[in-house]
């Protein structure tokens, strides 16, 4: 709480003690005594200050973090926990290996986890799905004549439908589930536990950098509803790499002071060398609306991740609801670890200016610009502090600044010119990692992929990968869109997204050859930022009112729509000559049947009879008298010339369009095993590894 609060606290206080004297004293004076005094005081109470701490104002607002019914609850759980098991392993370059299991909890087991004794309904009719004689029997009898009429229309061979799913008018039972994940990462220091987890707002991730997290809530959210819904807390088994013990902390949260309740915290042995994290929360959740969004966004997860390996489980005391599918990983070649930035001038406002100016270690006026934000070089800096006006110095004490001085800063970055920041910082999936990936997950006949070189919105550099794929398993026909924000899929409020928004309105895929339609069309596209631009409370789309990234978005749709179309075409040129070249083959027999017959007739005339032919003529007539030329033979030399004709034409089209069509070679490789020295040159559609 800062200093203003507390005077105001402390102001409210005070009135509040004097509330009374002084309505006892206008009670008297007007005659009305204390029937006049009540009222107010109750007024003076009420506007008494309060504060919430985040993890109180969070626990209220809950669906603003993706927590907005149990169903969803579950989803974001699973997803969070995901992506901090993703940035745990990739922070220490280790190739993710991550274990998910969502186990099913019955309310007896969740009664006897917490020590509650089941019992059985005594008034039935206090119950929210409590069906009374009437209501009963009136369902009944809707139920006799559906069937009735279902019957009639399969005697008459009409189409039967189903009959409707009953329900109730309660909100059932609640469903709980145990999430567990484990990762491969760096884990987590012993003392730090409590507070990375049991507080809100805290955490290693903030400052300027492309991150996977919306809001920076990450498990802690998680805990929150657990506390919500279930009272249970969650459980954190931690190791890093080279500790020979492990950390177990169990702990929930204090909501109200937002500090963490520890109720074990230890070290344990580790035998197994194990480095990583583990964490396990019991949460209220809804898998029967959800299951297909969960299983959406694991392999949305494995087509952006492609060097990563899942394991997920869904365990259920119905065997038949079990689940278990593996994300095989299908490359080791991880991009670079997205690094911490500094502000772009033209980005800043002007409390963050304030804040930088309180956090910096520098001197003066000159070496606070040129260090704390991109793209200020010293002679730039110089010119600025010019400009500034003669209030201002280079040599000036940069923590001396007044707030009228810092408004004219913030003034002159809006207004002048500075040079856009380089996407150095950036970590995008590469377009080598996309196209494995959409090929590891749908099997297409045709992918293409783009990248864009990084451009600018507000100061912030962002990139845009695009892929798209033609034909595949589990593909439906029409236009099938992935959106990734940060390497994250974004599942929900898809139509309002730039990505949909521009395949479906602004791509004219007839030009391309592509029929939007009735072709199977992959539309993959990934932004990355340090500052994706979120719409809605959720952050589930980003909208389409900034230009630089819908003309990016289009742009990169284009150049791949660009790349299939050529293969397109020459799909459809190899077609064609196939076709004609089968049909020239179909006549084949009876040419050489008619050439032959001709032949014979010839050489059955007698000299006299016969027209006198070349000396070639005639040798060909005295094989043919011989038998030594026949059907066959005419069959074999028509058939060659199809195929040497077919060949001259196909390399005649390839000299045109500038492609080299060599004999090629079967090569077959040998995985290395062990560990080896290597140095990878990376393409946008290969890598080039030397091992040495």
């Amino acid at each position: 709480m800062n200093t203003s609060d507390d005077e105001a606290i402390a102001a409210a206080a005070e009135t509040k003690k004097k509330t009374p004297k002084a309505a006892a004293a206008k009670g008297k004076a007007t005659g009305k005594g204390k029937a006049a005094a009540g009222p107010k005081t109750s007024a003076k109470e009420s506007s008494l200050l309060k504060q919430k701490s985040p993890a109180e104002f969070f626990a209220e607002n809950k669906n603003i973090a993706g927590f907005d019914n149990p169903g969803k609850s579950l989803y974001t759980t699973l997803r969070e926990l995901v992506e901090n098991a993703l940035d745990s392993a990739e922070s220490i370059s280790e190739l993710p290996e991550i274990e998910i299991t969502i186990e099913e909890i019955t309310k007896t087991k969740f009664n006897t986890m917490i020590g509650l004794v089941d019992r059985q309904r005594v008034d039935e009719a206090l119950y929210d799905d409590f069906e009374s004689e009437k209501a009963r029997e009136k369902r009944l009898a809707k139920e006799a004549r559906f069937q009735e009429s279902q019957a009639k229309n399969a005697a008459l061979g009409k189409k039967v439908k189903d009959a409707p799913s009953v329900r109730g008018k309660g909100r059932g039972e609640a469903a709980f589930f145990k999430v567990t994940c484990k990762d491969n990462g760096r884990g987590m220091p012993h003392d730090d536990i409590p507070n990375m987890l049991g507080r809100v707002l805290s955490g290693t991730k903030y400052g300027l950098r492309q991150t996977r997290g919306k809001f920076g809530l990450g498990a802690k959210m998680a805990l929150i509803w657990s506390k919500m819904s279930t009272g249970l807390p969650i459980e954190i088994k931690s190791s890093m790499k080279g500790q020979n013990y492990t950390s177990f902390c169990r702990l929930d949260i204090d909501i109200h002071k937002n500090i963490p309740h520890v109720h074990l915290h230890e070290k344990r042995e580790n035998k197994t060398h194990w480095h990583g994290a583990e964490i396990e929360v019991i949460i209220e959740g809804n898998w029967t609306t959800h299951r297909s969004k969960i299983l959406h966004y694991m392999r949305q997860m494995a087509v952006i991740t492609p060097y990563a390996q899942f394991l997920f489980k869904f365990l259920s005391d119905a065997a038949d609801k079990n689940l278990t599918i593996k994300f095989t990983r299908r490359t080791d070649v991880m991009p670079p670890v997205p690094l911490q930035t500094k502000h772009h001038p033209s980005a800043v406002d002007l409390l963050l200016i304030k804040r930088l100016v309180a956090e910096t270690t520098k001197q003066n006026l000159l070496q606070f610009l040129q260090h704390e934000f991109v793209n200020i070089s010293k002679p730039h800096a110089e010119r600025l502090i010019g400009e500034m006006g003669p209030d201002f110095s280079q040599k000036m004490a940069v923590k001396s600044l007044t707030s009228q001085q810092l408004v004219r800063i913030h003034q002159l970055f809006r207004q002048a010119k500075f040079d856009d920041p380089s996407g150095n910082c950036l970590s995008p999936a590469g377009e080598y990692n996309l196209r494995l990936g959409i090929i590891k997950e749908l099997h297409p006949d045709m992918v293409a992929t783009h990248a864009s070189s990084p451009q600018v919105f507000e100061g912030h550099p962002f990139i845009v990968e695009a892929g798209i794929s033609i034909g595949g398993k589990d593909v439906k026909q029409g236009l099938n869109i992935f959106r990734f924000a940060n390497r994250i899929p974004l599942l929900f409020e898809q139509g309002a997204d730039v990505i949909t928004r521009t395949a479906a309105k602004r791509i004219s895929w007839s030009s391309y050859k592509i029929n939007q339609q009735q072709d199977k069309i992959g539309v993959f596209v990934s932004i990355v930022s340090t500052k994706i631009p979120f719409k809605g409370t959720g952050k589930e789309y980003i909208g389409d009112d900034i230009t630089e990234i819908s003309s990016a978005v289009k742009s990169a749709l284009k150049q791949c729509c660009l790349q299939l179309k050529s293969k397109i075409v020459k799909k459809l040129q190899a077609r064609e000559r196939q076709d004609r070249k089968r049909n020239l083959n179909r006549y084949i027999p009876d040419v050489a049947r008619a050439v032959m017959e001709t032949l014979v007739e010839i050489a059955d005339q007698s000299p006299p009879k016969r027209p006198r032919y070349d000396k070639e003529d005639e040798e060909l007539l005295e094989k043919v008298n011989s038998q030594e030329v026949t059907e066959m033979t005419f069959r074999d030399c028509l058939t060659q010339h199809v195929e040497q004709v077919d060949y001259e034409m196909a390399l005649d089209y390839a000299m045109q369009s500038g492609v080299s069509e060599e004999p090629r070679e079967a090569i077959y490789l040998n995985s290395l095993e062990g560990s080896y020295k290597f140095v990878d040159l990376q393409s946008p559609v290969f890598v080039f590894r030397f091992v040495h």
